[in-house]
């Protein structure tokens, strides 16, 4: 194995990437400030088409509990919320979150914010997380305020008519209920315009993951886990879908000039679970110089939309809201890992076992055993948490990868 120390190359795309997301937080800004829009909350695979298509400008918590996580604060504010009947054992975007509100601290401070955006209303979607209407609860409960939801079946293996009639009935009785609040009527039209962004912004977002396919990879999880923040946050708009055109240009000209991520790329790795908000920085220094790109995950899939059609868009929503990995059942889960495992040409898998978000954690009940003894690709487990830092053990986790990597160089 290479001694040579080695950093992944940085995405010229960043200087726009950070010019589009301080837009939308001076949207989010203007709305406070002015009331010229009324704010919605949402969930990150929530309805956000539909908010947007009624005029709202729409805040993220659980985008803001990953900058909590990635500006490595979390761990001073979960204990606050613990102390405030909050349970460790929960989600630590949850209590990292409240905790920072109840200490009135934010990184959006350093935006201008005196504090997080206010809601007007609260729509929270229990697909990606059920703890989501408890948290939303919280700041309805605090701000006296709305807060509806839709509930997603959980173990889906085949996606029937029922289920998604189901779902999408759930959708069209959002609608009357948010009109309460909003200013502006639903229009089915623009609801169409919106889901339409939508689809056209997720299409994008998936041809810059399937850029990864290319050897050597031009992007690799480091940059997607960032690089993601469009499509989470402005889903629905011309904003997500001018950004990706950028990075996806890049993108193509890096496989077309040969530049990769990762100088000296000779494995090439699939990551399972949530990203380590507080360590992305090293440990994409700790792979690059081991000469490996973690090349796809499960998590930067999570907010590819394709299925949007703005001709049935409500139908098409549920659609796309339920074909979500995280509620498939472990059956369905694992065509989908073999799928992207031969796609991406996998050498290894690592699965992270986030302490405080089992629904986004794949190791529970026998799925990477089964996965094994079909692909015959080697995996390891690593344990950790997606937002509290003392659930990880970085000594422990940095031995465990150079093993798996030294064992993987055994192999070829």
């Amino acid at each position: 194995m290479s001694q040579e120390k080695s950093e992944s190359v940085k995405l010229q795309s960043v200087n726009s990437l950070r010019t589009t997301m301080d837009s939308y937080f001076q949207r989010l800004k203007t709305a406070t400030e002015t009331g010229n829009k009324k704010i919605a909350w949402c969930t990150s695979v929530g309805p956000a088409e539909l908010l947007y298509s009624m005029g709202f400008e729409v805040y993220f918590p659980e985008n803001h509990g990953a900058m909590l996580g990635a500006s490595k604060m979390a761990e001073k504010y979960i204990p606050t919320a613990v102390s405030h009947g909050y349970s460790p054992e929960i989600c630590s975007y949850l209590t990292s979150d409240i905790g920072a509100f109840l200490q009135n601290e934010t990184p959006l401070q350093k935006s201008g914010f005196k504090t997080v955006p206010k809601p007007d209303i609260l729509v929270y979607n229990t697909n990606q997380c059920k703890e989501v209407a408890d948290w939303f609860s919280f700041y309805a409960r605090h701000y006296n305020v709305p807060v509806l939801g839709i509930s997603t079946p959980l173990n889906i293996n085949e996606l029937t008519t029922g289920i998604i009639q189901y779902v999408a009935k759930q959708f069209e009785e959002l609608v009357p209920k948010i009109e309460k609040v909003a200013t502006q009527k639903f229009d089915i039209d623009k609801y169409r315009e919106t889901i339409g962004l939508s689809h056209d912004g997720c299409v994008l977002w998936r041809q810059v993951l399937e850029t990864a396919k290319s050897k050597p990879s031009p992007i690799n999880f480091f940059d997607s886990a960032i690089h993601m923040g469009p499509i989470v946050v402005m889903r629905g708009t011309q904003y997500a879908i001018d950004y990706y055109r950028i990075l996806l240009s890049e993108l193509q000209q890096r496989i077309n000039t040969g530049v990769s991520a990762v100088p000296n790329e000779k494995y090439r790795i699939y990551w399972d679970g949530m990203p380590l908000w507080y360590k992305l920085s090293s440990m994409s220094k700790l792979f690059a110089n081991l000469n490996t790109c973690i090349v796809a995950s499960t998590y930067c899939n999570s907010w590819v939309f394709d299925d949007l059609d703005s001709k049935n868009p409500f139908e098409s929503a549920a659609l796309a809201y339920c074909k979500l990995f995280i509620v498939r059942s472990d059956d369905e889960k694992e065509k989908v890992f073999e799928k992207l495992l031969k796609e991406f040409s996998i050498d290894g898998m690592i699965y992270h076992e986030s302490k405080t978000c089992m629904r986004n954690s794949n190791t529970h009940f026998g799925l990477p055993v089964r996965l094994n003894a079909k692909t015959k690709i080697p995996y390891i487990e690593i344990h950790g948490d997606l937002n509290d830092s003392r659930c990880f053990s970085e000594e422990q986790a940095i031995i465990a990868i150079e093993t798996f990597i030294s064992q993987l160089s055994s192999r070829n």
